[in-house]
């Protein structure tokens, strides 16, 4: 089995209304909000979780220096704690 098959995916409409597809390769915490890491054969994006009304949604990051820093201490974290070969 491919690892990508155990993933779960989404499909993400951009702010010009084309859908994108995604794989969820990891949701995650920090700094007091969720993150969702997204996947695709072309493309990865980090994308915010923001709670509305009851419901989930994904917004983009626009400050770069706020995804790239988020990036990083996602990488410093999964280094320090590598998942598990199944």
């Amino acid at each position: 089995m491919e690892p990508n098959e155990l993933r779960d995916h989404i499909t993400v409409e951009d702010k010009h209304g084309n859908e994108m597809d995604f794989s969820v390769e990891s949701l995650f915490d920090m700094a007091d909000h969720s993150y969702a890491l997204l996947s695709s054969d072309d493309d990865t994006i980090l994308m915010r979780v923001e709670d509305h009304e009851g419901e989930q949604h994904l917004v983009g990051i626009s400050d770069p220096e706020e995804r790239d820093a988020i990036l990083s201490a996602y990488e410093v974290a999964v280094e320090a704690n590598p998942a598990e070969d199944e």
